[in-house]
């Protein structure tokens, strides 16, 4: 296709998420957009239109103007759901932080995200309050009290607790009162996130989205979806896979979303069955939770029969096969390019998966003429056994395998993914005050992703292993850096250095922490898990600590983490 005829591709059901939000508003108002699980509440269209344009009048009224950033720090996704469409729609861009994060972490974003308000709940206001010495402009704070009961209800005393050293303070309440929604018009290549990924050898960097960014991203997957559809989420608010892919996927499509804090293995399907969702992302952990239980003829009596699964496992056929999953689809997903890559699966015939009576959605021949219509290539389950898959180019990308001088790799050969959008504002616009990352991320006009991958001779592309000292936990990448620059500031360590090792279960990976103590200090094991406890987000924490006297090293002093690696798989028991 044409530049011309991509672009009018995008642009067919709107490319801008709060532009959709209101066209759903207007046409569908009385249809259910938004439940949120954990208290049984529904908001329709026309509803979450109202009360996201009540949130974009108070920002403006409270001095937050196109470009400006917003930081959002939350646990609650209904808040964070509302402030995203209210931010957007005040032309300013949402910067979700990590609920985990506090100390070194947490102001790390806030300096480097500098924003002008952040939202936060009142059992997260410890950390910020922490940090707050260490701000270089301590930002307006927005309080949700979750004891006021829901978003906007009897919160308004809840200020009087905010540090006095942060900007004005303001309560929920205060963004749900009465007022005019700004008139602000949105580019597609206006920036509308700001959304921080691993930092490999250094901090960790903000990416910078625009608009069009998320239309791509959410493309393929929901190209096949219908109004009727149902999108399960229980991924965080500060996450792509569960702000955009999940919740900015539903606006796009006019569909529900159902959300949910958190993932539970017990409540999983009761929850499907519940909003009768049909479509979910299935991260790799979640998937043996859920294979663990006993099997039962109900197992396939539930209407989830769409199914995307990151990364693809090879057991994607039988999990598919239990549970009645019509399709699968899988891809290369992340936060600077969007969705790239994508392959989608035809698990099951029709009328051999999910039962008739729990189907939703496009009809199974009707899935599958919508897939060729926007060219995502279709597989069985027998041509989707490449190991770690990731699909071919979606339309609006080229994709190549590139080795360490540019130049294009063999068929088979491993080298680095590199990507170039046929459209601009398709991939990041930066890495936030970083230009010489984001120069060297686009070298020779090809977008690197720090990824190794391989193209076979089918054209597939396939996931090889990270680049550098990137860590994939609990559905959540990092860098052993990040790891390491938070056990560095304790007082009794000298040395600190990081890897992964492959996980016991899953294709994730476990942390591991070397350290060697400062010259007669005295630490343990457990004082160090005890501090990662104090200074980080769960997934972040070590699974090994190790303490010793030394640390090798290469002649030039570069630390040699393949020995650590291979001496702790060795105190294991495992050869991998």
């Amino acid at each position: 296709m044409t530049e011309s005829e991509l672009s009018a591709v995008l642009r067919a059901d709107g490319e801008i998420a709060a532009e959709r939000l209101d066209h759903w508003a207007k046409t569908a108002g009385n249809r259910c957009f938004f439940y949120y699980g954990e208290e049984n509440k529904a908001l329709t269209y026309a509803e979450f239109g109202a009360r996201t344009d009540r949130i974009a009048g108070n920002l403006a009224d409270n001095g937050i103007r196109k470009g400006d950033h917003v930081s959002v720090f939350s646990t609650n996704p209904l808040v964070c759901a509302l402030a995203m469409f209210g931010i957007w729609k005040a032309g300013a861009v949402y910067c979700p932080v990590n609920f985990g994060y506090m100390g070194r972490l947490l102001a790390y974003q806030l300096n480097d995200t500098a924003p002008r308000l952040i939202i936060t709940d009142r059992g997260l206001l410890g950390a910020l309050i922490g940090v707050a010495n260490d701000l270089q402009q301590p930002p307006a704070v927005c309080l949700f009290d979750a004891a006021g009961g829901a978003p906007g209800a009897g919160d308004s005393a809840a200020p009087v607790a905010i540090d006095a050293r942060f900007g004005r303070r303001l309560a929920w309440a205060d963004l749900e009162q009465p007022a005019t929604r700004p008139t602000v018009s949105l580019a597609f290549d206006d920036p509308a996130n700001i959304i921080y990924t691993s930092g490999t050898t250094g901090p960790s960097k903000g990416v910078v989205q625009p608009h069009r960014w998320m239309a791509q991203y959410t493309f393929w997957g929901r190209a096949f979806l219908s109004t009727e559809d149902v999108i399960y989420n229980d991924l965080p608010m500060y996450h792509v896979g569960g702000a955009v892919f999940n919740i900015v996927r539903a606006a796009m499509v006019g569909c529900e979303v159902a959300v949910w804090d958190r993932f539970s293995p017990n409540a999983f399907w009761d929850r499907i069955r519940s909003r009768g969702a049909t479509t979910a992302v299935l991260l790799d952990v979640m998937i043996p939770w859920l294979t663990k239980a006993p099997v039962s003829p109900q197992d396939r009596h539930n209407t989830l029969n769409k199914a995307h699964m990151q990364p693809l496992p090879e057991s994607h056929a039988a999990v598919s096969k239990r549970f009645g999953f019509d399709f699968v689809t899988a891809g290369f997903g992340q936060t600077e390019s969007g969705g790239p890559l994508a392959i989608f699966i035809e698990q099951t015939a029709q009328g051999e998966g999910t039962p008739p009576e729990f189907y939703k959605g496009h009809s199974h021949e009707e899935v599958l003429r919508l897939v060729r219509q926007v060219g995502i290539p279709i597989a069985t389950a027998e041509q989707a056994s490449i190991k770690r898959v990731m699909g071919l180019p979606s339309p609006f990308f080229e994709a190549t395998v590139l080795d360490e001088h540019d130049q294009t790799c063999e068929s088979g050969q491993v080298g680095q993914l590199a990507l170039r959008p046929k459209l601009p504002g398709l991939i990041m616009q930066e890495y936030l005050g970083k230009p010489d990352k984001t120069v060297a991320a686009w070298r020779n006009l090809w977008f690197h992703t720090g990824d190794a991958a391989v193209r076979h001779d089918n054209g597939m592309f396939a996931f090889v292993d990270r680049l550098g000292d990137r860590i994939r936990v609990r559905g959540e990448n990092l860098s052993s850096f990040q790891v390491e620059d938070v056990f560095a500031q304790h007082p009794s360590v000298g040395l600190a250095t990081a890897f992964a090792i492959p996980a016991i279960e899953g294709d994730e990976d476990d942390i591991v922490l070397f350290v060697t103590p400062h010259a007669g200090a005295q630490l343990t094991e457990q004082e160090l898990h005890d501090y990662a406890a104090k200074n980080m987000p769960k997934y972040m924490r070590p699974r090994h600590i190790r303490i010793v006297d030394e640390i090798p090293r290469t002649a030039t002093n570069k630390i040699e983490k393949y020995k650590l690696r291979a001496k702790l798989l060795a105190e294991l028991g495992r050869t991998v």
